[in-house]
């Protein structure tokens, strides 16, 4: 057995607490668990934080007139997920940062956080999910029309709808995308593009779903949350290696200038990963639109892994975004929880010291391996039956437990948003347990 790299450390803080190691928690349902093992994050953002100091000692210098930079924070967020943001943020044309509430540990920046930069981008930043983002539509049905036929439903989706890796069902999808010869030879993917065919309007693993909720008037709302599959991945990799980036939690950013030649190839490459994304989810929808029936009467559907060209303050900046929402005044988004929300941008000063950004979700608490240790499948059907939610598929990794409780979170951003709508879940569909998805981000 693989020993656990933070055991030894994470006994020492308990013993400073003044507590047993080895004494046992109680937990029903479930083998007792060591006190250490409580101590077991902290000792992980020891060693992240330790290991983004040695990162910052690497750092190339910075033109002055982008040397400390302002960052906005929202909400509490550890010393790890901290490091790694002002790390990012000492590379490079940086003119402003922002780190959302729902922020956590990302790939080379974190998940919630924002970047804006003078004539550059990075491609670490957006992340090898590229264009990774949420499409929502309202339709006319009253989930009391259909209240008694949610099982069957759900196991339709279930069926129609590809999760995890490859596709398990026959159908093809078709898009104008793919006769666009020149955005294919433009990003330097003409040889992914068959590959793209095949895996158009599949959904993947991890945390990405399709969701049938309801809202405060009954309607029901059809979710979904995925991103550019093996294009974006592919894109992502190819040219993080052509820019000499590294793939990794503390590691330098790697940035490219808008005006090169690599930029111009990573900038085709990342807007036809966007445009794909949006393509596949549009598919998704309406493919479980015609299972439920009913008509589409509202829409919401925007990324939050990209570079958006925007002026802010009179300036000309790509806005880099990882696992955050564009919410410019009048905008409207989504942010997924245990219940999601319909939100729109509004004007105030806390708006635009975000960069006109917002969470996309209700962010974790535990990293996918320690959801696993903490929680078990019996705690997690509990908490979903309790609120009656129809779960197929998903691992203990994706358990409601493992995240913030998403009010909390919008709390934070209470000046820049305006809340919509409260969409409540009844019934989700994720790859199964213990499926690889090489894809997802």
């Amino acid at each position: 057995m693989r020993s656990d790299p933070y055991r030894e450390r994470a006994r020492a803080l308990a013993a400073e607490a003044g507590l047993d190691p080895d004494a046992k928690i109680d937990r029903p349902g479930q083998r007792p668990m060591p006190v250490w093992c409580t101590f077991r994050d902290a000792a992980r953002n020891e060693q992240v934080a330790a290991e983004a100091t040695a990162v910052a000692a690497t750092l190339s210098s910075q033109a002055s007139q982008f040397q400390n930079a302002p960052l906005k924070v929202f909400g509490d967020h550890d010393e790890g997920t901290l490091a790694q943001m002002r790390n990012c943020m000492a590379v490079g044309n940086v003119v402003a940062g922002v780190i959302c509430a729902d922020g956590h540990l990302g790939y080379a920046q974190p998940v919630g956080g924002v970047i804006a930069y003078e004539k550059q981008i990075s491609i670490s930043g957006v992340g090898f999910d590229i264009g990774c983002g949420n499409m929502a539509v309202r339709l006319d049905t009253p989930f009391a029309a259909i209240a008694d036929q949610v099982g069957p439903i759900i196991k339709d989706v279930a069926r129609s709808i590809s999760f995890g890796v490859g596709r398990t069902n026959e159908e093809r999808v078709g898009h104008e995308l793919f006769d666009d010869a020149d955005a294919w030879r433009q990003s330097d993917m003409e040889a992914y593009r068959q590959k793209a065919r095949v895996q158009l309007g599949t959904v993947g693993s991890g945390n990405h779903y399709v969701d049938l909720m309801r809202d405060e008037d009954g309607f029901v709302w059809i979710g979904v949350h995925f991103g550019s599959r093996g294009l974006g991945h592919t894109s992502a990799t190819r040219y993080l290696k052509a820019a000499g980036g590294r793939d990794g939690m503390n590691v330098p950013p790697a940035l490219i200038d808008e005006d090169s030649e690599l930029g111009r190839g990573y900038i085709a490459a990342m807007e036809l990963a966007g445009r794909y994304a949006y393509a596949g989810r549009e598919w998704v929808v309406e493919r479980v639109r015609k299972i439920i029936g009913g008509a589409v009467t509202d829409t919401v559907h925007n990324h939050h892994n990209y570079a958006w060209r925007e002026t802010h303050d009179g300036r000309d900046l790509w806005v880099v975004r990882k696992g955050a929402t564009p919410a410019f005044p009048g905008q409207r988004g989504g942010s997924m929880g245990d219940n999601a929300v319909i939100i729109e941008g509004v004007d105030s000063p806390e708006a635009r010291a975000s960069l006109y950004s917002t969470i996309h979700g209700a962010g974790r608490l535990f990293g996918r391996k320690e959801a696993k240790r903490r929680f078990t499948r019996a705690e997690m059907d509990s908490w979903l039956q309790s609120r009656g939610v129809t779960l197929i598929g998903a691992d203990l990794d994706e358990s409601p437990m493992a995240y913030r409780r998403l009010p909390e979170v919008l709390a934070h951003h209470v000046c820049s948003i305006k809340l919509l709508h409260t969409l409540r879940p009844f019934a989700v569909v994720m790859a199964g347990e213990g499926e690889f998805d090489p894809f997802k981000d």
